[in-house]
């Protein structure tokens, strides 16, 4: 059983972190980039005459190249990811038993849902140059938003009882009632425009690399079974 949970999710995630990948290299990196420029543009104090960089408001850290490097970084984060979501189904659908790559496609579905769309409704994704508020507060949320909605989706799905339900639609609505934490009071330097565009990308572009950890989990899960 573990070594068939664990061939799925090698599997699952390489094809998922290549394929995401690609969506971002195609179009969601060219919005980061272009969002980069406006960052770097508010560095430089306009109202010195002599083009000296003012101080920022922190500390520039170690980013890494543009090119070669950026890409190799973001490949391996995203096989990373993929693979840790895809051993995650996978456990899942040793405990719930029969499965498919229809019924992994719905399971798909609910992650994207939990993992990406519930932290979105309160905490969109974010461009640098964006207002953003406390980190620490804004990570504690996240969580809350994530593990609210996973745990309310099981409660909604897999109970028959209307108060189980009742139960998981308040687990999936607790955090937003709450309110995420605000931003950071300084106006964000990129245009409203653009960072549409990115919300927009970022949601589309994490949806389908679900679709395809699901439905590629369900796949593999069952075809190992053979």
């Amino acid at each position: 059983m573990i070594r068939r949970i664990l061939i799925t999710a090698l599997l699952t995630g390489a094809i998922a972190g290549l394929f995401l990948s690609a969506i971002q290299l195609a179009w969601v990196n060219p919005l980061i980039l272009e969002a980069e420029t406006y960052e770097q543009a508010t560095s430089h104090d306009p109202a010195d005459d002599h083009g000296v960089l003012a101080e920022s408001d922190h500390e520039a850290g170690w980013t890494p190249g543009d090119s070669i490097e950026r890409l190799a970084y973001t490949l391996l984060s995203n096989l990373l990811a993929a693979f840790a979501f895809a051993l995650l189904l996978a456990a899942a659908f040793a405990l719930r038993g029969s499965i498919d790559w229809r019924k992994g496609l719905l399971w798909g579905i609910a992650g994207f849902a939990a993992v990406h769309l519930a932290p979105a409704l309160g905490l969109p994704p974010e461009l640098p140059g964006a207002a953003s508020g406390d980190l620490s507060g804004r990570q504690i949320w996240w969580f809350a938003a994530a593990a609210g909605a996973a745990s309310g989706l099981a409660l909604v799905v897999f109970q028959s009882r209307a108060w189980w339900k009742l139960l998981g639609v308040a687990l999936i609505a607790a955090p937003h009632l709450v309110g995420a934490p605000g931003g950071g009071g300084h106006p964000s330097t990129v245009p409203a425009e653009l960072t549409s565009q990115f919300v927009a990308a970022s949601l589309v572009s994490n949806f389908l690399f679900w679709i395809v950890i699901g439905a590629s989990a369900g796949y593999f899960y069952r075809r190992l079974a053979d």
